[in-house]
């Protein structure tokens, strides 16, 4: 298994922060043992440790469950002040697990977020973007932050930390550790395809392009389109 590249971006923003800040990070996922592997490309990127969620405790669930077993593993956690994570997963290209995960930590979300310009005094200041444009936003610590690819660069892992990554020992947190609800919060009671319509199509064949804009002209009149 690979890392989801947006959640590489994520990775490499937690790296550069605890660079400049002087703070521990650590990469959360859930899975299976396969799993192991995207951990082991951000801890050989940089990522001080790493924490696997027993597949398990999510197998028969939804997104909510996924976002309640990775809060409880933050919690676990000592002194955590911010999550990062990527925009979305590459395989259903959803965008809720981080969401979730605010909720059930009741702590703030930003969203989108190109930059962080500071994390200071007790809070995070960022910049995001939307369709409106670009902003500015602050939030208070503790928060969770989704990021954009715009962000940085993610580095490549180098040799050395790719050993170090290759040896290291990653902990599984199971129903011993972490109290999960089992089960899907979301069921759907009826799925259907919308029903068909008939649409009618008329194609203005030969003449000037200026004779085919005519009669174009006349049709959408008469449809009473314009």
């Amino acid at each position: 298994m690979v890392i989801n590249p947006w959640d590489e971006f994520a990775a490499e923003e937690a790296i550069a922060l605890s660079e400049r800040y002087d703070a521990d990070t650590v990469a959360i996922s859930a899975g299976d043992p396969a799993a192991t592997d995207a951990l082991k490309h951000a801890l050989a990127m940089g990522v001080n440790e790493a924490v696997l969620v027993d597949q398990n405790l999510v197998t028969d669930g939804d997104d909510w469950t996924l976002a309640e077993a990775l809060a409880a593993a933050i919690q676990q956690q000592d002194d955590v002040e911010l999550v990062l994570a990527g925009r979305m997963t590459v395989d259903g290209n959803s965008g809720v697990v981080y969401a979730g995960v605010a909720c059930k930590l009741g702590w703030d979300l930003i969203t989108n977020v190109t930059r962080i310009v500071e994390v200071a005094d007790g809070k995070l200041t960022a910049e995001i973007v939307h369709e409106g444009g670009q902003e500015t936003v602050e939030a208070p610590l503790p928060v969770v932050v989704s990021v954009a690819k715009e962000i940085n660069d993610p580095r490549y892992p180098s040799f050395m930390g790719i050993r170090k990554a290759s040896r290291a020992k990653i902990p599984v947190l199971d129903g011993g550790d972490i109290d999960v609800s089992a089960g899907r919060r979301v069921r759907w009671d009826n799925l259907r395809k919308p029903e068909v319509k008939k649409v009618e199509v008329q194609i203005f064949d030969g003449g000037s392009v200026q004779e085919k804009a005519a009669k174009l002209a006349e049709a959408l009149l008469a449809e009473k389109v314009i």
